[in-house]
Formats: structure tokens, C-alpha cells, sequence
């Protein structure tokens, strides 16, 4: 079977495991009733697909995902561009240990290495019959 592979891949691989569970907590005050089955999580994506596996691993039929595309833009609704301090210090931790330093990644890898346990997670989510499309452009 084909494989990806970039630097720092090794590091990630097992990143889904790290992220401690978290409970959804219902908020009343943005509930629409209690017979909606409709979801709003704020908060980090990686933290939000941890929470969501105990009640949809295996179930969900269609996941879409827009992920920053990685232009370096920092003007933006959000900071499009893998060098943020938080996406930094993540990887520093990561490599710790590892045969590679976090300033030798291109930005490609730094932005694999950013979604690597995210889509990890998004395809444990996804029924057997399940499909994901991922939104980028030539960027990445």
C-alpha cells in the first residue's frame, strides 16, 4: 500500500493517543431544545475529535474539512501558517527525542505534522462506508 512520508512523521504517529479525553459539556444558553442532536464545539479541533469519539467512533458517514492551506497568511480569520507559537512549541515537544529538530522541517512538514493526528482522528469517526473530503489548494 502506498505511504506519505515527510520528516517528523515518526514524532506524530501516535499524537492522537497523547490528547487526553475531554467531556462535552452542554452549554443551555446555545441549546436549541433537548431534541436537537446538533453540536457546537469551541476549542482546539484535535481536543473537540477526542471528545466526539466515545458517542460517533465508526459512525460518521460524510466528514468535510477545510484545514488552513498553509499561505503563511497571518491576517486572516485565523493564523493560516504552521509557524504560530502554538503549533511550534506542540512540535518542539513532539520531536523531543527524535533524530530532528523543529527548524529543519519545511513548512510542508510542520503542516503534515499538524494534521497527521487530526485526520488520524477524523478516520476513526468515519463508518466503514464513510467518505472525508479535505479542502486544500497548491499550497499543500
Amino acid at each position: 500500500m502506498p505511504t506519505l512520508n515527510w520528516i517528523g512523521k515518526e514524532a506524530v504517529v501516535g499524537h492522537d493517543k497523547d490528547v487526553k479525553f475531554r467531556l462535552l459539556k452542554k452549554v443551555k444558553a446555545y441549546s436549541v431544545g433537548e431534541n436537537s442532536q446538533n453540536l457546537i464545539i469551541h476549542g482546539d479541533n484535535l481536543e473537540g475529535l477526542k471528545a466526539l469519539m466515545p458517542y460517533y467512533i465508526g459512525k460518521v458517514k460524510c466528514i468535510y474539512i477545510d484545514p488552513p492551506y498553509n499561505t503563511g497568511n497571518e491576517n486572516w480569520v485565523y493564523n493560516d501558517k504552521v509557524n504560530s507559537p502554538k503549533i511550534k512549541k506542540w512540535l518542539e515537544a513532539s520531536l523531543k527525542g527524535h533524530s530532528v529538530d523543529a527548524n529543519d522541517l519545511c513548512r510542508h512538514d510542520k503542516w503534515l505534522c499538524m494534521m497527521y493526528p487530526r485526520l488520524k482522528l477524523l478516520r476513526d469517526l468515519l463508518s466503514d462506508d464513510g467518505v472525508i473530503f479535505v479542502s486544500i489548494d497548491d499550497n499543500e
